[in-house]
């Protein structure tokens, strides 16, 4: 890219010297340095329209050009035919430098990427090619390197920048036994870390797949200019030739009409709206993944703002998702011989409450499961020492016609029968996260009509945390295809965004018109299913995400309606033949480079 620049600048710059040199020679001897100047700066637009022409599209920016400035020397206006083409040049290469410094900008804000990983092989450590790096190895972090690798530090403290993924500018401190993500920076000491993935499913590259391939999303408005440009082009084309021709059949001047059809060809080059719509929505998309918020296309970006319904599940989105046991209630068993049980029952769920129960019950040595059955929702079944042992929630006790005892516990209530006879429960409560507090007052100035809790808890914890936090719709006691059921009830009344952690959560994050997962939290299906990942599993940062979109919209079509407004007037002025193709060269690249520096702004703007 930067040999395409410099090649690009020595033709501009030879084209120029050129061109100053025709000034300054006779009338008489112009046309040498004229032309060697038209040759050096066009010679390209000729190959790249003679390429389009055979691949079928005939009708693109350069072929206006070609046809205008091929128009200018058959009046004989040297001169204007070769200034019009040069500023046009310097106008695209300006332009083409804007926006691979905006790419630049943003690519090196999520350089996430490392190459090489310092192995930990023999008491030795190895630089090796990040791709032969395995789950489980154990790899070396110094201070001022990225990490490569997800894993879980095992030797070491240190703090982390995380910037790059959370847009948190505040470093983190990691001890022993901590998970950390890739990409993040080791400011301070060496990490000894033990990798929990692979480089190809580590957080850092799917995050670069989702950045990469964010401009394949197209939006409906880029759809629709994509379109117009292809069927507006060969319109112009056509309305330039009837203003030669009718004028001219009905007696008027040639020389003056074909001026007047070359103002408006120039003027009427659609540049301005085909590349700065396109950059906007890239530089919003930039502009989230700053504040931590990675959209997957430009699409999510442009529905953010259209968004009547904020749909929340409770655990790990609202509350913290960190579990603690805060009552066991036993009817004969002492209290070790319940948690030991249910502990090893519970060993194989990746449920928040099962690793409650499992941290409290501390087992040296889990019981013997077998028939192990775990039903979503609900709980779990299987045999232990020949024993039939149920663990779940009331409603799934009563289904095996179990009675059991009214709990008045403000928190997840755990039940255990063996052999259908009813042993006693456990509370797990959960916190709640400090930002979810601010949730209903950062969204009162949004088009946002209701916020709803789904979450399937029992209906006294829910409401309690639903009081808490200020909002007045909530369900309680729902399985994953209620919550499913639920926002396709809403979507009959307007579209509806869910924000959810977990994977039980990826079928309605799924089917929503957008889907939020908690990205430090979340589990991979959830990720992998959502339209948008929240870096800092702050729920707040979707009044930030919701900013930027508005922010986006506001600045593209401003510059559509800037590029409309100037062309339509120099069209008009140029028909009534009140203007020169030097003002229709401004209407062009002009316009094209103004509106760029205006959407190039979303990166700068500040947001709530």
């Amino acid at each position: 890219m930067k040999k395409y620049f410099n090649e690009e600048l020595i033709k501009i710059i030879i084209s120029s010297i050129m061109l100053f040199l025709a000034f300054l020679l006779p009338k008489t001897y112009q046309i040498i340095p004229l032309l060697l100047s038209y040759i050096i700066i066009s010679y390209e637009l000729y190959i790249e329209s003679f390429k389009n022409i055979k691949k079928g599209e005939i009708f693109d920016e350069n072929f206006l050009m070609i046809i205008a400035t091929i128009g200018a020397f058959f009046i004989k206006s040297y001169l204007e035919a070769v200034t019009v083409i040069l500023l046009f040049q310097i106008g695209e290469y300006f332009s083409h430098l804007a926006v691979e410094n905006s790419k630049k900008s943003i690519t090196k804000l999520m350089d996430l990427r490392v190459d090489k990983i310092n192995l930990l092989e023999n008491q030795k450590i190895v630089s090796k090619s990040i791709e032969n790096a395995k789950k489980g190895d154990i790899f070396i972090v110094k201070p001022g390197e990225k990490i490569p690798l997800d894993g879980i530090v095992i030797e070491g403290s240190s703090y982390l920048d995380t910037k790059s993924l959370t847009g948190e500018s505040t470093p983190k401190k990691v001890t022993e036994q901590d998970h950390i993500l890739s990409g993040c920076i080791n400011k301070e000491s060496i990490l000894k870390i033990k990798a929990e993935t692979t480089y190809k499913d580590s957080t850092a590259s799917k995050i670069i797949e989702l950045i990469e391939n964010s401009n394949e999303r197209k939006t409906n408005t880029e759809t629709f200019i994509r379109k117009f440009a292809k069927i507006y082009t060969p319109i112009i084309v056509f309305l330039a030739l009837a203003l030669v021709i009718i004028p001219v059949a009905l007696g008027n001047d040639l020389k003056t009409w074909l001026y007047r059809s070359l103002v408006f060809l120039v003027t009427s080059c659609p540049c301005a709206l085909v590349i700065s719509v396109p950059l906007g929505y890239f530089c919003g998309i930039g502009k989230a993944s700053s504040e931590g918020i990675l959209l997957k296309g430009s699409r999510e970006l442009e529905n953010l703002k259209d968004i009547d319904y904020l749909m929340v599940d409770k655990t790990g989105t609202i509350t913290e998702g960190v579990f603690t046991v805060t009552k066991i209630h036993t009817k004969k068993l002492s209290e070790k011989d319940f948690l030991t049980i249910i502990a090893s029952a519970e060993e194989f769920s990746i449920h928040p409450i099962a690793k409650a129960i499992k941290e409290k019950a501390n087992l040296e040595k889990r019981l013997e499961v077998k028939d192990y059955k775990e039903i979503s929702g609900k709980g779990i079944s299987c045999l232990i020492d020949n024993k039939n042992i149920l663990i779940g929630n009331k409603k799934y006790l009563e289904e095996n016609n179990i009675q059991v005892e009214e709990v008045n516990e403000v928190g997840s209530i755990t039940h255990l029968a063996i052999d259908n006879i009813y042993q006693g429960y456990i509370v797990i409560s959960d916190k709640i996260k400090e930002s979810s507090k601010y949730l209903t007052k950062s969204l009162q100035d949004t088009n946002i009509k209701d916020i709803i809790i789904l979450s399937g808890d029992e209906k006294e914890i829910v409401e309690n945390i639903a009081e808490e936090i200020g909002i007045k719709t909530y369900s309680s006691n729902l399985l994953p295809q209620d919550k499913v059921s639920k926002v396709k009830e809403y979507q009959k009344k307007g579209k509806v965004m869910f924000v959810g952690d977990g994977i039980n959560d990826a079928p309605v994050i799924k089917i929503a018109d957008i889907g939020v997962s908690m990205g430090n939290l979340g589990s991979d299906a959830a990720i992998e299913a959502s339209d948008i990942v929240l870096m800092k599993d702050d729920i707040l940062k979707i009044k930030t995400s919701i900013s930027i979109a508005n922010i986006t919209k506001r600045k593209i079509t401003t510059s559509i309606i800037f590029a409309l407004f100037v062309k339509i007037l120099v069209l008009i002025l140029g028909i009534c033949g009140k203007t020169t193709i030097w003002l229709a060269v401004f209407a062009d690249v002009g316009v094209t480079f103004i509106s760029i520096l205006n959407v190039l702004t979303i990166m700068w703007k500040k947001v709530k």
